[in-house]
């Protein structure tokens, strides 16, 4: 599936997971029909991520949805992902698109115009950006906590590849995100430590969806 048609996208995160594997967190949010998932788990050394992200492998290629690595290259190939997501301390988009080849799906986080406009230039595939509204899950320069709708709409704007928002999105804020340009809107906690997984990833796809 092409980053173009995604509109809920689940970035992993066991920690806040309540307890619950990841892989049980995706195979949920999957049910409640999410189109992406990043394994991220930092946390988490590269040998335990390589068995996870098989394992999430089989999960979105029976869903039909696309799995994406954060960061690291070397463990998208070895798992067979889509493609990687990049922030801006990471390897180069050019990097990864030498490592993974025409067809991987490279995306890059982006919080400003000038950064988006760089991540297009260099081949990026999407952009994530944000923090739209602040963030808990992850570290986060200030300057780049926050950002607001105005600054998707202007990122949307200046490129032709598709904006993902992510930072402190739920049902309850995403329609904005996407009625400012976004093509869809990327979570952790949203979904990872909610209560009922599939429920949360269905009814933020509702949400999505309507504003799309």
């Amino acid at each position: 599936m092409h980053p173009s048609q995604w509109r809920t996208y689940l970035v992993t995160q066991q920690s806040i997971s309540a307890g619950r594997d990841t892989e049980d967190v995706v195979e949920a949010a999957l049910d409640g029909g999410v189109d992406a998932v990043q394994l991220r788990e930092k946390d988490l050394d590269a040998r335990t991520r390589y068995h996870m992200g098989k394992r999430l492998r089989e999960l979105t290629t029976e869903a039909d949805a696309a799995l994406i690595v954060n960061d690291r290259i070397d463990l998208a190939a070895a798992v067979d992902a889509d493609g990687v997501h990049l922030g801006q301390s990471d390897l180069p988009v050019e990097v990864a698109r030498e490592q993974l080849g025409d067809d991987a799906i490279v995306g890059c986080s982006t919080s400003t115009v000038r950064e988006a406009e760089i991540a297009e230039a260099a081949g990026a595939d999407y952009l994530g950006v944000g923090a739209v509204y602040g963030t808990s899950s992850k570290d986060v320069d200030a300057a780049k906590d926050g950002i607001g709708t105005d600054r998707i709409r202007a990122i949307a704007e200046a490129v032709d590849v598709p904006v993902i928002g992510i930072g402190g999105i739920d049902p309850s804020n995403a329609a904005p995100v996407v009625e400012a340009g976004a093509t869809g809107v990327a979570v952790i906690s949203a979904i990872t430590a909610a209560e009922d997984p599939e429920a949360a990833a269905a009814k933020l796809s509702e949400v999505v969806s309507r504003a799309y």
